[in-house]
C-alpha cells in the first residue's frame, strides 16, 4: 500500500424515503433560496420534480429552477448555472437526476463563486477551487458515482474537449432506488457498466498485488456483475438495482483507490469519443473496454487472471475478458462504434482525431502511444 489521505466528506441518506428524510434533516442548515436541477425533463413527467419541490417549499425555500442540463454537459450550460446563481443569490443547489446533472452542478459551484474561468484557472495555471456554493444531490439514475466526489466531466465543446474539472464535492446525497424506475432500461444497464468500468480501471492500475483496495474491487465489480444479471432477467428486481446503487457509490467514493494508482485509459479515450460524438458514455465505454483490455493482457497477467476468477469465474485471464465481452451482448449493450447512437458520423478519421487528442495515463499497466490508441479504436469499429 503506498501512503494515502482518505476524507469523505459526503453525508449518505439511501433507501426508499429518502429524500424527504434527507430534506426535512438538512434544509434547515442553508439559507432561503435553493436552485433546483434537473435535466431534460423527465423527473417532472414522473413526478419526482413535484415531490422534491414540495418538501423545499414546506421547508420554506425559495425555488428557483435550472432546467435542461443535457448528458454530456458543456461548459457552457456551467456558465449559464453559475449566472442564475449569482442573479438569484443561491444559498443551496440541489442537483437531481444522474451524473450529467451532478457533475455540471459541481462546477456551477464552484465557478459561482470565482472571478475567474475554471477550466482557464485549471488547465493554464494549475489552480483548483477550494470552495462553493452548497451543493446536494438526489441521484436518479446511478452509475457515474457523481455524488460521491468533487470530480465532474464537462464537453468543452469550442475547444472539442471532454475531460475532468476539479469542483466540489455534495454535502449530503440521496440514493432512493426507487428512483431509479425513472430512466429506461438501457440506461440503468449503461450505467452499471460504468460502475463496473469504475472498478476494473482503479483495480487495473500498476500497483502491488498485496493491496486491500484490490481485494475491495474485486468484491464490488462481483457483485455489480451478478446483479446486472439479476436484472437481465428481471429489470423490475428492486434488490438488485439497491445492490448497483451502492456499488456506484463504493466504486467513487475513493475507497478503492486508497494506496494504490489507477489506469482509467479506457475512460480518457471514451471521454474524447464524447467531446466528437456526444455518445453515450457507459455504452462508449462497454465498446471499447475488451479491444483495449486485448492489448494491455501480457502487461498485467496475473491481475487480469485474478480478475477472470473472482469476477467471472473463468480459469484463464482470456476467458475473462471473453465473459466481459458476453456480459455486454448479455445487457444489449453495443459492442462496435457502428451501434453507437451519436450525432457525428464515427469515421476512422474522427477516430484519428480522438486518438490524437486523447488524454494518456501514465499508471496503467503500460503507457500506450497515440497509434495504439487509434488501433483499438479503429478495432471496435
Amino acid at each position: 500500500m503506498q501512503a494515502f489521505t482518505y476524507s469523505y466528506p459526503v453525508k449518505v441518506y439511501f433507501g426508499e424515503g429518502s429524500a424527504k428524510q434527507a430534506l426535512d434533516a438538512e434544509l434547515n442548515k442553508y439559507g432561503s433560496t435553493v436552485m433546483l436541477a434537473y435535466g431534460g425533463g423527465s423527473v417532472k413527467r414522473n413526478g419526482i420534480y413535484d415531490e422534491i419541490r414540495s418538501l423545499l417549499e414546506a421547508a420554506g425555500k425559495t425555488v428557483v429552477d435550472f432546467s435542461g442540463i443535457m448528458p454530456n454537459p458543456t461548459y457552457a450550460k456551467v456558465q449559464e448555472g453559475a449566472a442564475l446563481v449569482r442573479e438569484h443569490g443561491v444559498d443551496l443547489i440541489l442537483a437531481v437526476g444522474g451524473g450529467s446533472v451532478i457533475d455540471c452542478c459541481k462546477v456551477v459551484s464552484a465557478q459561482a463563486v470565482l472571478d475567474e474561468d475554471i477550466w482557464s484557472m485549471e488547465y493554464e495555471a494549475g489552480k483548483f477551487p477550494t470552495s462553493g456554493i452548497p451543493l446536494a444531490a438526489v441521484v436518479t439514475a446511478s452509475g457515474t458515482g457523481a455524488e460521491m466526489n468533487a470530480g465532474a466531466v464537462i464537453t468543452y465543446e469550442e475547444k472539442l474537449w471532454k475531460g475532468p474539472i476539479f469542483a466540489v464535492s455534495a454535502d449530503f446525497s440521496v440514493l432512493d432506488p426507487q428512483y431509479t424506475k425513472s430512466v429506461p432500461p438501457m440506461q440503468v444497464l449503461s450505467g452499471a457498466f460504468d460502475t463496473l468500468s469504475h472498478a476494473m480501471e482503479t483495480y487495473l492500475g500498476n500497483s502491488d498485488q498485496d493491496n486491500v483496495s484490490d481485494d475491495v474491487a474485486l468484491a464490488v465489480m462481483k457483485n455489480t456483475v451478478v446483479n446486472m444479471r439479476r436484472l437481465i432477467a428481471d429489470i423490475n428486481d428492486m434488490q438488485a438495482r439497491s445492490n448497483l446503487m451502492w456499488d456506484s457509490a463504493m466504486a467513487e467514493n475513493g475507497i478503492l483507490k486508497c494506496g494504490r494508482l489507477t489506469d482509467f485509459q479506457a475512460h480518457q479515450m471514451e471521454h474524447q469519443l464524447g467531446a466528437y460524438t456526444d455518445c453515450n458514455h457507459g455504452q462508449g465505454l462497454a465498446v471499447i473496454h475488451p479491444a483495449y483490455y486485448r492489448h494491455i493482457l501480457n502487461d498485467a497477467p496475473e491481475k487480469f487472471a485474478r480478475f477472470a476468477k473472482e469476477v467471472f469465474g473463468k480459469d484463464t485471464a482470456e476467458e475473462g475478458i471473453d465473459a466481459l465481452s458476453e456480459l455486454i451482448r448479455a445487457c444489449g449493450l453495443p459492442t462496435t462504434m457502428h451501434e453507437l447512437q451519436s450525432k457525428t458520423e464515427i469515421t476512422p478519421e474522427l477516430l484519428r482525431h480522438v486518438a490524437d487528442t486523447c488524454n494518456i495515463i501514465h499508471s496503467n499497466p503500460r503507457e500506450l502511444s497515440r497509434e495504439e490508441i487509434y488501433t483499438i479504436l479503429m478495432e471496435c469499429m
